[in-house]
């Protein structure tokens, strides 16, 4: 008798990643399954661990429900395109303008042709406003968590010149700001992490472009930003934003990564896409 072997391979829960330093192993079970004509189904495991570059990850808790979450509004000049939900408070409803929202029966959330997704804010009706103020306690938490990792890899990087620059996994710290007027690359792998702590504003200037490359994804790489962002008309970005104060989009930038921060965001014809939701790196 032929005896036929399935591979099937297992994800790793979060109980099964382990860290030394920016150094991770991730545990995957291999699973293999054969009958014989003895003893039915017999079943094979075994675990081996993957290394994997970088910081423990930054958990956003409910905070990642949202693709664009913000404390005091968000404000669109159509038309935008948002892949995933939106969120504000504890400002009211009132603060997400330029999206003709309609408003579902129960006045749960509501909806706008520029967002797939829902809109949610801290004076639609239960239980809404509770799942509202916990997702921002999250986001600040995230914040919090991320800002204050030790250890850095690199100080100062390029002193905050990331044009024209390849960024490995690790951990990032700057003490005023970070600017992009050349295009960049991010390298790793699809385990791989990075954290940018950042002291001053970020910008990416006009046209410039942030490259993902060797199976790196934009869930993994965390801004901290201790002052404000801006995005170049035509820019793209990648990456989750955790900002201490606002984040502004020129006309036709686009982000692959969710925007999470604790004043106001402005788009102008901009795409915001959650990585996850749409399947792309």
């Amino acid at each position: 008798m032929k005896t036929h072997i399935n591979l099937r391979l297992a994800p790793p829960s979060r109980n099964s990643i382990y860290k030394t330093g920016h150094h991770r192993t991730v545990d995957i079970m291999f699973m293999y399954t054969y009958p014989t004509a003895t003893a039915g189904l017999v079943l094979f495991a075994l675990l081996a661990s993957a290394a994997a570059l970088g910081p423990d990850p930054v958990h956003l808790g409910t905070a990642e429900d949202f693709t664009i979450l913000a404390k005091s509004g968000v404000t669109t000049v159509p038309p935008s395109v948002i892949v995933g939900n939106v969120g504000v408070s504890p400002i009211a409803q009132t603060a997400l303008t330029g999206f003709s929202l309609v408003e579902y029966p129960d006045r749960v959330f509501t909806t706008s042709k520029q967002v797939t997704g829902k809109l949610y804010s801290a004076t639609n009706a239960a239980p809404t406003p509770v799942k509202m103020t916990l997702a921002v306690g999250d986001m600040e938490t995230a914040y919090t968590d991320a800002a204050g990792r030790v250890n850095p890899d690199h100080v100062e990087y390029n002193a905050g010149l990331l044009g024209g620059a390849t960024l490995t996994p690790g951990l990032y710290k700057f003490g005023t700001g970070v600017s992009f007027y050349e295009d960049s690359t991010l390298n790793g792998s699809s385990t791989d992490t990075w954290i940018f702590q950042i002291a001053g504003d970020m910008v990416i200037a006009a046209d410039k472009k942030i490259t993902l490359t060797g199976g790196a994804r934009s869930g993994n790489i965390v801004w901290v930003v201790a002052g404000k962002t801006s995005f170049g008309a035509n820019s793209h970005f990648e990456g989750v934003i955790l900002c201490a104060t606002s984040a502004s989009f020129v006309t036709g930038s686009t982000i692959h990564g969710r925007v999470l921060v604790q004043t106001a965001v402005t788009l102008q014809k901009t795409s915001v896409v959650h990585p996850e939701i749409s399947g792309i790196p």
